[in-house]
């Protein structure tokens, strides 16, 4: 049997790998600090659920629309008006099933073999990935720690080629929670008009920011943005609901047109009740995302600081989402009980198997030397993670 090559050239998450590989310990009676997931670890509000189980005794049990039902397009497009001074038609919205189906669907529907999409390292594990499907090539955009590991203008004009379509920009980043200014942002959007790129903004952490930060969406900018900018949200961070798998994209009619028809014949519509309850979420109390950012603040403060206490390591500061970027970078090249500590991916799996820390390496987002924990856990498995992290790098020679 010939199977897709395509298939074939795709590289598992290591994200979930790592996930599900201290699932698999802690089954096992092992007592596993995970600092892998990418979900909150808080339940979903219960005005959300209340309005699932409502919805469902009512009977909205059946298909929908493919691309979503108009209450919830309408729900999105007040939401983005509202917060992101973004104005969309119903038209212009598209419901999916999670938001990495809106990626996937503004992939297919952009992109032409052999197009280029630019995408910024670190990167979300499964932006290349979706580009291979969609017959794409990923271009990476080398940034620099001296910028934030954002893009510049700079190193698109370095990279940008005749074949380049696309450019990916998520901010607040995931892995590293770097945010974009108005300004840093103005500048790439005028690269972009000036080469004619389309912009898929992911904007997926939007609502975990601390401090004074500030979220803008590139689209708001000017007309031109606008007009060439896919917005990507969803609810899956902000409202604690990873599992209910559901996204939205708001951007060019066409190009949504052609989103909600290559979804109505991969998935059809997402949940439908799962629909109802995104209305609540977006229309609802708000106050659930207050007070997960207030506890994520504190956690990311005490892990931030627990990091740059142990000699060896140090991290990017993050101003958004829910993960530290750990720099191991001193400690490659060491030994560890008498192995060379070679890459993440060792650093990684030896902190795994003899200290029972999940982190996720570092190349998974394309940046070596440096290791993803995610304080989307307790502060008292945090505390129990870094005496076990200070422990195992006590031992590095």
């Amino acid at each position: 049997m010939q199977y897709s090559t395509k298939a074939q050239s795709l590289t598992p998450s290591l994200t979930l790998a790592i996930t599900a590989k201290a699932k698999e310990l802690k089954d096992k009676g092992l007592d596993v600090v995970g600092f892998g997931a990418g979900e909150p670890d808080f339940n979903t509000p219960q005005n959300i659920i209340d309005a699932a189980t409502k919805a469902m005794n009512e009977g909205k049990t059946k298909y929908t629309p493919a691309s979503g039902i108009n209450e919830l397009k309408d729900a999105v497009a007040e939401k983005l008006l509202a917060e992101n001074g973004l104005k969309y038609a119903r038209e212009q919205v598209i419901i999916s099933t999670g938001g990495k189906q809106c990626l996937a669907n503004a992939f297919e529907a952009l992109i032409n073999e052999g197009d280029e999409v630019l995408i910024a390292t670190p990167y979300w594990v499964s932006y290349p990935d979706l580009v291979t499907l969609s017959g794409g090539k990923s271009i990476f955009l080398d940034t620099k720690e001296e910028n934030s590991y954002k893009i510049t203008v700079e190193v698109l004009k370095a990279q940008v080629t005749d074949k380049s379509k696309v450019l990916v920009i998520n901010s607040p980043n995931n892995p590293t929670g770097t945010i974009y200014s108005r300004e840093e942002l103005l500048e790439i959007a005028e690269f972009c008009r000036e080469k004619d790129l389309f912009i898929i903004s992911d904007e997926m952490y939007e609502k975990l920011i601390y401090g004074d930060e500030q979220h803008v969406s590139i689209a708001s900018l000017s007309d031109d943005a606008y007009a060439r900018t896919l917005v990507v949200g969803g609810f899956s961070k902000s409202y604690a609901m990873t599992g209910w798998r559901l996204g939205y994209a708001a951007g060019p009619k066409d190009l949504v047109k052609l989103m909600g028809s290559i979804q109505s014949h991969t998935t059809s519509n997402p949940t439908s009740f799962v629909q109802y309850a995104a209305v609540e979420a977006l229309k609802g109390s708000q106050d659930s995302i207050s007070k997960m950012n207030a506890e994520f603040a504190k956690r990311r403060d005490y892990m931030v600081e627990r990091t740059m206490g142990i000699d060896g390591l140090s991290c990017i500061y993050p101003k958004g989402a829910f993960y530290v970027m750990m720099d191991v970078r001193k400690l490659m090249g060491k030994t560890y009980k008498g192995k060379t500590v070679k890459d993440s991916l060792d650093f990684s799996a030896f902190l795994l198997e003899d200290y029972l820390v999940a982190v996720v390496p570092g190349v998974a987002f394309g940046l070596e030397g440096f290791v993803r924990l995610s304080y989307a856990t307790s502060m008292a498995n945090i505390g129990k993670g870094f005496d076990r992290i200070s422990e195992f790098v006590s031992l590095f020679e």
